[in-house]
């Protein structure tokens, strides 16, 4: 029987795996689940006695530490931005990391009077290694840049400094979970620490929850706040505005708010 499969439908199907995450192939070498075996097994194989069970080596991952603590930990005895990226890098405790291409720990200028913290890594920037590239990314530049402020920038009053709550892309974009955001927690705020901006603008639900303890970014936006000790100011994220073009409304009276307060307006 010749198969149905044109090559459109293979290439489509190849493009909706992609989508879901799965971008990378698990074997050395290819399988065709189509090829039938020459002949059936007869006889069952003997089966062979199981060895003894060895005591499993005990890691990071399985000593039962309580995460929050190790991040705390490990946080804290980062005293630069270099060190916090490596401390993260060996943090074993959350399991986003070995699915992700890359850390994705920051972009621009740090020490920007601004700095930009949003949700996690999507696909395109889990193969970049830097936040905010994609679709989302190029909105929130044009959205910056139209109140004078870029990543490019290289004067601290004109810069952006831009992260991520989870600097690990979750499977397939989901949002991350409690115990996910529990854990990066004391990382961001180490991070906030360090990179010492005037100002925190929190974009998403995830990012509110991280800084202040709480969602709800229809209701929070626009209104000023404190995160890891700084003002802060809970804005839409731009992946929201991609799907809600009537939101930018909402969006641009945050931005001439942001510079109201960074020029001393308000």
């Amino acid at each position: 029987m010749e198969s149905t499969l044109t090559p459109e439908a293979a290439l489509a199907s190849l493009a909706w795996q992609i989508e879901l995450g799965a971008t990378e192939a698990i074997g050395d070498a290819p399988v065709d689940r189509y090829a039938l075996p020459d002949r059936q097994a007869t006889t069952p194989k003997q089966a062979t006695p199981a060895p003894a069970a060895a005591a499993e080596p005990r890691t990071p991952e399985t000593t039962g530490d309580d995460p929050v603590t190790a991040a705390t930990t490990a946080s804290a005895g980062a005293t630069t931005l270099d060190a916090l990226r490596a401390a993260l890098g060996t943090y074993p405790h959350c399991a986003l990391r070995h699915g992700a291409r890359n850390l994705v720990f920051a972009d621009g200028l740090p020490g920007a009077r601004v700095m930009v913290i949003g949700e996690a890594p999507g696909r395109e920037e889990d193969i970049e290694g830097r936040p905010f590239v994609g679709r989302a990314g190029q909105l929130l530049d044009r959205m910056f840049a139209a109140i004078g402020l870029g990543r490019g920038a290289t004067t601290p009053q004109d810069a952006l400094y831009i992260a991520n709550v989870l600097p690990w892309r979750p499977p397939q974009n989901r949002d991350p979970n409690a115990d996910e955001i529990a854990m990066m927690r004391p990382f961001m705020a180490r991070h906030v620490a360090l990179a010492n901006p005037d100002i925190v603008v929190l974009m998403g639900n995830i990012s509110c929850e991280a800084g202040l303890g709480r969602r709800g970014i229809t209701r929070l936006r626009g209104h000023w706040a404190e995160a890891y000790g700084k003002p802060a100011l809970p804005m839409f994220h731009p992946a929201y505005l991609l799907r809600n073009p009537a939101a930018k409304r909402e969006a641009w009276a945050d931005l001439l708010a942001l510079k109201a307060r960074l020029t001393g307006g308000a």
